[in-house]
Parts: structure tokens; C-alpha cells; sequence
């Protein structure tokens, strides 16, 4: 049986007929924020509820705790130099692991008031870090702390790379959750899980332009709609294809918001992300398990 469900040719160019869908690992309580860290030939990803971060060694295979506890970790992304960034459930904060193995505060508040629980993050070629910032991690104690949001809304952040002021750069999401820019960075894509609490939200990816100076250009439009469970992480690859997770599946849009295609998944998809040597393996966290699989596409710069 295919691992793949064709509904565009285009869909064809992206994928190797014959690859399989790997699982390299299982024994998460919930598997989130996977990313390739080139340097450790490894990608790291969170197990949320064990408040503990992973690791796979792609040079032999095998899975270790990389770091427990760790403040409830959800998404990862990389900077420029190559150092890790994490949002912190727990710590309520986004931080980066410096070279010396400490964990270093980036963003931990606005005007005073203690972020909710940071989620997803990503990182402009400008050295700014966006992060989304829903209140996952405080609504109960199974992925954090459970307290009352302090600010009082779920917005999108810019943490400024010079002198890291932190301001809300998108404020009309309910739940935003994955991000992710597209490659000539004039799109900002975010999903928005608000159905968790708001019944009958669309579980949706919004686009958002932007301007040469980052700033939000007019009302974000719709770019692709769930229908299984909803949009959590998701990747955009070099042509612009956004890769985003869902209940069964990842599911692949073309730069128009066309549906191509999708890699089937035995789990619940949280998240995924590009890495391997040549940046063609996508690297899938689907609820207990670590995933893989090989295909033909790259991340921008690649």
C-alpha cells in the first residue's frame, strides 16, 4: 500500500515514488518541535507531557534524552549561527542553548506581563525571532503549569535580534500555533487551533504579507482549510510549498493554496521538519513516535 495520495501531478515532482514511511522511535506521551541541528548530525524534538527533549542520532540510529527536565519545551527552530531556540511551556519563555550548554532567556514578557506559554518559533533572515504564544502550556498541568494568562489574548510576537524588544506583530488569532515565512520572506503563514476553544473556528493557515521592513500588509487571507483534526507545525519548503501537519497525514499545498497531495501517517501529525545531509528527509513528530521519510524537496537557502 502507497504511503502517498496524489491529487495534483504536482504532487509527483515532491515525493519518491518508492520511499517509505519510516518510524525510527517510539515512547513519547506527545511528540512536538522537531529540529535537524547539522552540527550534532541529530534532530531533537520535545515529549511535552515527560518534559523531557530527544534525541536521534542519524549517524547510527539510536534515541537518547538529550535533556530532562527542560521546562516543557514545544517548538525548536535554529539561528543563523546554528544555536537552537525552544519555547518553554514551563519557564513561559523562548530561550537559546549557547555554546557553553546553558539555556539563555530571550523573550519572557510584554509590558510587564508573563508571556501565556510559547509555542512555535522561527527565525527571519534579519535575525528577528517570531513566536506564536496560545496558552497551551498554562491551560492545565499536562504539558505545564496551569495558571491564568496575564495578558489575556494569543498573539504572534517579534523578538527584535539587535536589542530584543518584544512586540505583538499579529493580534487577531485566537490559538496561533505553527509559523512559518515563506522563502522570500513576504509571507508569514500561521496556523490558528482556536477550535480547542472557540467550537466551529475554522482550522485554517492564514497568510499574512509583509512589507520589505517586516511589518503586516492588510487583512490576513485564508490559505488552506483542515478537515481532519487540525493544523499544528508545518515547514515551507524552497518553491514554496507549505508541508503541514494534520490528524492523518501531512498534507501538501502548492504556493496557491492548492491541496497536492499527502503522506499518509499512523498517528496524530504534530509537527515535522526538513534535515538529513541534503535537507530531503522530513522528519515527522506524530503523537507517541518519531518518523521519516525521504523526498524531493529542500528548504529555502538550500
Amino acid at each position: 500500500m502507497s504511503d502517498y495520495e496524489i491529487l495534483d501531478e504536482r504532487f509527483n515532482a515532491l515525493v519518491i515514488g518508492h520511499a517509505r514511511l519510516e518510524k525510527l522511535w517510539t515512547g513519547c506521551r506527545w511528540a512536538e518541535g522537531p529540529v535537524y541541528v547539522p552540527a550534532a548530525k541529530s534532530v531533537l524534538w520535545s515529549d511535552i507531557p515527560n518534559d523531557r527533549v530527544m534525541r536521534f542520532d542519524e549517524t547510527d540510529g539510536s534515541v537518547s534524552v538529550f535533556e530532562s527536565p527542560c521546562g516543557y519545551h514545544n517548538g525548536h527552530t535554529l539561528d543563523a549561527a546554528g544555536r537552537v531556540i525552544a519555547c518553554e511551556h514551563g519557564g513561559r519563555r523562548v530561550t537559546r542553548l549557547e555554546p557553553d550548554g546553558r539555556w539563555s532567556a530571550l523573550a519572557d514578557s510584554h509590558d510587564g506581563r508573563r508571556l501565556n506559554s510559547p509555542n512555535d518559533v522561527v527565525v527571519k533572515t534579519d535575525g528577528s525571532i517570531w513566536v506564536t504564544d496560545p496558552t497551551y502550556g498554562i491551560d492545565s498541568n499536562y504539558e505545564g503549569h496551569a495558571a491564568a494568562s496575564e495578558i489575556g489574548a494569543s498573539h504572534v510576537y517579534r523578538i527584535d535580534a539587535a536589542s530584543g524588544a518584544v512586540r505583538p506583530v499579529i493580534t487577531d488569532r485566537i490559538k496561533p500555533n505553527g509559523l512559518a515565512f515563506s522563502p522570500d520572506e513576504s509571507v508569514l503563514y500561521v496556523a490558528d487551533t482556536g477550535a480547542s476553544h472557540v467550537p466551529g473556528l475554522p482550522r485554517a493557515i492564514h497568510a499574512y504579507d509583509l512589507d520589505t521592513s517586516g511589518e503586516v500588509i492588510g487583512q490576513a487571507r485564508t490559505f488552506a482549510v483542515c478537515d481532519a483534526g487540525f493544523f499544528d507545525g508545518f515547514r515551507v519548503d524552497r518553491d514554496g510549498n507549505v508541508w503541514a501537519s494534520s490528524a492523518d497525514s501531512i498534507r501538501v499545498y502548492s504556493r496557491d493554496g492548492s491541496l497536492v497531495g499527502r503522506i499518509k501517517v499512523p498517528e496524530i501529525v504534530s509537527n515535522l521538519c526538513f534535515g538529513g545531509p541534503k535537507r530531503n528527509r522530513l522528519y515527522i513528530t506524530a503523537q507517541s513516535s518519531l518518523y521519516a521519510i525521504y523526498v524531493n524537496n529542500h528548504p529555502p537557502g538550500w
